[in-house]
Parts: C-alpha cells; sequence; structure tokens
C-alpha cells in the first residue's frame, strides 16, 4: 500500500490553505500534515488545525513559515498572499522539496533567484491557469508549443469603461463572480493586476517569451487556461470555476485525486463566450508585460506598489483607477530613484530593498494625491 504523502501547508488559514486541508481531511490515505502555519491574522482557526491534524512543526509569522517550508516533507503548498511568501519559497526549494505555488508573488518578485536555486520539476503550479497550462503541455514537447493563452474572468467589471471604474467601492471590487478569495487577491482580480501577475508567472514557469503569452476574458471561467500548439491545435483545461482541482494537483502532481471535483454536468445546455481585454479600461496587464520583460527588480516594485495601492484602497483613501495608477507612477520613477539590479546580478535583499523603496514611494505619491484632491 503507498505511503500518504507528508504535506507543509503554508497559509493554512487562508482560502487556499483551508481548501488543502479539507482535501486531506478527505483522502487521509493520500496525504499527511506534516507542518502548518499562518500569518496570524486567525490565531484560533490556526490553534484548532494544529489540534486537529498535530504537525510536527508549526508557527505563526514569515519566520515560522520559512522553517516549516524547510521541514523534511513531500510536499510545500505555499498558500501565502503577498510577497511575504518570498522567504518561504526559497527555504522549500533549498532544503529540496517540492513546492506547490500559489504564492505567485514568490516567484514574479525573486524570479531569478527561485530560478537559480529550482530543480527541473521542483514547482507545481496550483494558481488554476498554470495548473492548467502545465497540465496542457502534457500533450505536446516544449518545441511544439506556439503560445500560452491564460484565461481571465474580466472581473465583477468587465464592461465598464474607466471613467465608470473611477467610482468603484471596496464592497464592489470584493464581489468576484466565480471565486471566494481573500481581499488582496479578489481586488487584484477586479483590477486584472492578477492576470498581469499571472503573464510574469507563465513566462518564469514554462519559459516562453512575453510575445507568446495572450491573456484572453471568458467570463465563464470553466476553461481555466490553454496550449496552443505549431499545427494549430489548442489544448485546454476545463473544470468547474474551483480551486479545487488546481490544488489535488499541487499536493499529488503528477497524479491525480479521485472526487476532487465534481465533473462538469454535459446535460445542461451552456454558452462559453471569449473576448479581448479592455486595455484601455485596465492597463495593469500591459504595465506587468514591461515590468517582466524589463525584469531585475522591476517586478517586486509593480507588486510592492500595488500592495500598498490595494490597502489605500480599502482604508479609502484611493480610488479604485488609482491601484494601477500608482503602479504606473512607481514604475516610472524606477530608472532614477530604485536599486534597480539585472535580473543575473539579483541577491535577496536587492529585491527586498526594492519591495521596501517601492512601498514608501507608493505611500508617498498615494498622499500626495490626497493633498492635491483636498
Amino acid at each position: 500500500m503507498q505511503q500518504p504523502r507528508d504535506v507543509v501547508i503554508l497559509g493554512s488559514t487562508g482560502s487556499i490553505g483551508t481548501q488543502a486541508l479539507d482535501l486531506v481531511r478527505a483522502n487521509p490515505d493520500r496525504f499527511r500534515v506534516v507542518g502548518l502555519s499562518a500569518g496570524g491574522s486567525q490565531p484560533e482557526l490556526f490553534e484548532r488545525q494544529v489540534e486537529e491534524f498535530r504537525p510536527a512543526v508549526h508557527g505563526l509569522g514569515e519566520q515560522a513559515s520559512a522553517d516549516a517550508a524547510a521541514h523534511a516533507c513531500d510536499v510545500v503548498l505555499n498558500g501565502i498572499t503577498g510577497a511575504v511568501g518570498l522567504r518561504p519559497t526559497l527555504a522549500a526549494l533549498e532544503a529540496g522539496n517540492t513546492l506547490a505555488l500559489a504564492n505567485k508573488e514568490s516567484l514574479i518578485i525573486g524570479g531569478p533567484l527561485v530560478k537559480t536555486i529550482e530543480r527541473p520539476g521542483q514547482i507545481v503550479p496550483v494558481d488554476s491557469e498554470h495548473s492548467a497550462i502545465a497540465q496542457s503541455l502534457r500533450a505536446g514537447r516544449a518545441e511544439e508549443v506556439r503560445r500560452l493563452v491564460v484565461t481571465a474572468s474580466g472581473g465583477p467589471f468587465r464592461g465598464r469603461g474607466r471613467s465608470e471604474l473611477a467610482r468603484v467601492t471596496p464592497e464592489q471590487a470584493l464581489a468576484h463572480p466565480n471565486f471566494a478569495m481573500g481581499r488582496v487577491i479578489t481586488t487584484n482580480s477586479a483590477t486584472l493586476v492578477n492576470k498581469g501577475l499571472e503573464v510574469i508567472e507563465a513566462h518564469l514557469l514554462f519559459d516562453v517569451p512575453f510575445d507568446r503569452i495572450d491573456v484572453v476574458v471568458h467570463p465563464q471561467q470553466f476553461i481555466h487556461s490553454m496550449v496552443e500548439f505549431v499545427d494549430g491545435a489548442v489544448v485546454a483545461q476545463l473544470g468547474l470555476p474551483t480551486m479545487s482541482v488546481p490544488i489535488a494537483m499541487g499536493l499529488a502532481w503528477p497524479e491525480r485525486v479521485a472526487e476532487a471535483e465534481a465533473p462538469i454536468d454535459w446535460t445542461r445546455a451552456a454558452d462559453w463566450r471569449f473576448e479581448p481585454v479592455d486595455s484601455e479600461a485596465f492597463p495593469a496587464i500591459d504595465l506587468a508585460r514591461r515590468a517582466g520583460e524589463r525584469g531585475g527588480t522591476a517586478p517586486a516594485v509593480y507588486n510592492a506598489a500595488n500592495e500598498v495601492g490595494v490597502d489605500a484602497f480599502h482604508q479609502g483613501r484611493l480610488a479604485f483607477t488609482g491601484i494601477v495608477e500608482t503602479i504606473a507612477e512607481v514604475l516610472a520613477a524606477l530608472p532614477a530613484a530604485s536599486p534597480d539590479v539585472p535580473s543575473e546580478r539579483l541577491t535577496l535583499d536587492d529585491v527586498l530593498s526594492a519591495d521596501a523603496w517601492a512601498r514608501e514611494l507608493a505611500s508617498r505619491q498615494i498622499e500626495k494625491s490626497r493633498t492635491n484632491q483636498a
């Protein structure tokens, strides 16, 4: 009988973490929790999780997550949100653990660092789009891939013009049409910043140039992403708009987990649409492409400015459109004022320094904007 996989779950009280624990509960013969960590926003829930699963290592905070990530296991699921996930990602890879990566920010901001230490196949993507691409890539060889097509729901404001977006409230921004996620990721989905981050992530995960990574709006989100091959064939991964399959694939890769998600009901009529991205109303993807192509600290600056902007928006200090405007302003200041380091010479200190610089500048820009409007 096959032994259960030992898993460490980082961000165990968040959306990804709690769903992963549900999967473990449903499959005790497949998975055993040996490590848990969380940021600390829900200490009572974390205590209940520790009591239930009795992991060998557990703790709250960034250092606890890095320690758990380095614990000997079969797979580490990094479900942390934000740049704080970088150190645990590096710790998991340095320890030789397989990394099921839902924390896209750590790969995006620390791309060259991560790519330098990862072994082939050591990272398994958990974002639904990148999990779909990884599954679809099984249909052909790397040299047969023409392009990757990343799907986007379009968020709750699909079809609205830029002037309408300026009046969006935090409550409206958190009303995602398909997924239940945390505040930052849900807001990023509404601005399409999340899709911009996913373009950079796809480039880093699959070594495909930016000009061969497309984004298409697919509101129903049954098609999670696609791979177009050189002969014109397109292979897509389909499924219900949930995270169940990507999480299961992350923990069990390359195997599948039976009954991870209910199948699509093909007896019911359904229409699936595809639309181009409105780059004028939602410029975040184009900004991300430019940051990704530039490399170095630019992706870290993009991410940090966004996180500051999202916080300011939810605090009532910034308009919804101001989030991406802040990103653009901070990126524009990058050449003259920040530790802009080429990718080949990037260190962890460089990334953290750029992250801090971008956060400080974004905060100043937001306050300056508020002062001018007063």
